[in-house]
């Protein structure tokens, strides 16, 4: 099993990767910029699924000559941090929210860093940087969310903890034809092996992930939804609301991109997405996986349900691409975000030519956003 750092080839210039031992269990993988001069206001970027701390490998450099000390970890379940428990019957309470945002004040605590100016989250990084700002904005000066708004702490329902998301499976099934919502998907048994061993292979699928959720899939032109209900969910590509029957290697297949879209994909060349490849190929995709599964966990929710009421109360923005459904698969979660789930919201961001990957995208419009941002609210 790899245990050390990227090879120097993989990384940006005045990048370097290391591991760090951090207090709950973690020899976390991080890749760090800005380091060179001591005492730098510091920015944690967190990335989603099914990413990796290289997915910030664009915006580091800017960060850092902006006068940042930037750091971005591998998360628990993810490339070469080790020391989680990533088996499908492990231990799904680790992968808890709150337990993601310990593993963030571990790697804050190994390196003596007291507070950071901004923790930034792209896709399910994005909630696990609201509750690190939420619950913690001693520690977390503001908070900037990639993809994924944040609609607040969920309330506790009139009866039981079950989410929104496992109420609307039947209603999605009995649909013609019947469906399934992605997340549901990502936490049964069979998501991970249906990925890893797909027929077309991990880098052909992911190509295939990558493309279909980009601004390079021009077949999608994302609107804001009216409700939670399956009919209206459904009119999501299939990459959300998904066929029944179909696993997600096969869904995104169908929009498997041409091999002159793949020669023209500037903002990921085939070098770079063969880091993807290689690391889930080493470590499957099951640890990233788990974070979806304790996400429909009854006492995960029950748990995030004691801050009922509780907001962020430091400075926050989002960013998003143009072409992103990210922005809109919660319906109403943009504007929760703005009107009662931030005090001191900021702003909102659409950046054109991007999708979902909008870091990596259109990576100077984000890292403009954010050194302005962080300028003016630090």
């Amino acid at each position: 099993m790899t245990t050390g750092g990227y090879e120097a080839a993989v990384l940006p210039a005045g990048a370097r990767s290391r591991m760090i031992e951090i207090g709950t269990g973690l020899n976390m993988h991080v890749l760090e910029a800005g380091f060179e001069v001591e005492n730098r206001p510091c920015v944690v970027l967190l990335h989603g699924f099914p990413e990796l701390a290289y997915s910030w490998r664009k915006v580091m450099p800017a960060l850092a000559a902006a006068g940042f000390h930037v750091l971005a970890p591998d998360q628990r379940g993810y490339g070469r941090t080790s020391g989680s428990d990533d088996r499908y019957d492990g231990d799904l309470a680790s992968f808890h929210l709150l337990n993601l945002v310990k593993d963030t004040l571990g790697l804050l605590a190994a390196l003596r860093v007291r507070h950071v100016a901004a923790v930034v989250g792209h896709d399910f990084g994005s909630p696990v940087a609201a509750w690190c700002a939420l619950l913690r904005p001693d520690v977390f000066q503001s908070v900037v969310l990639l993809s994924a708004p944040f609609s607040g702490a969920p309330r506790p329902p009139q009866f039981g903890t079950r989410s929104p998301l496992a109420g609307i499976a039947d209603s999605l099934a009995a649909l013609h034809p019947p469906r399934k919502h992605y997340q549901a998907y990502y936490s049964t048994r069979a998501a991970n092996a249906d990925m890893q061993y797909c027929p077309q292979g991990i880098h052909a699928f992911l190509r295939a992930y990558y493309h279909c959720k980009s601004a390079d899939w021009k077949q999608k032109t994302p609107f804001p939804l009216k409700s939670w209900a399956a009919d209206e969910l459904a009119r999501m590509p299939k990459y959300y609301i998904m066929d029944l029957n179909k696993g997600m290697a096969e869904t995104v297949a169908e929009q498997a991109p041409t091999p002159a879209e793949i020669s023209a994909c500037s903002w990921l060349p085939d070098d770079e997405l063969r880091v993807y490849s290689e690391e889930f190929s080493r470590t499957s995709f099951q640890g990233g996986l788990q974070w979806y599964r304790s996400a429909l966990d009854p006492l995960a929710v029950a748990r995030l349900q004691e801050f009922s009421g509780r907001s962020i109360d430091v400075p926050c923005c989002f960013i998003a691409g143009k072409s992103d459904w990210g922005t809109h698969q919660s319906p109403g979660a943009l504007d929760a975000m703005t009107s009662s789930a931030c005090t001191r919201f900021r702003g909102i961001h659409i950046i054109d030519g991007a999708g979902h990957w909008v870091q990596q995208e259109q990576p100077a419009a984000v890292g403009e956003l954010l050194i302005d941002f962080l300028k003016r609210e630090t």
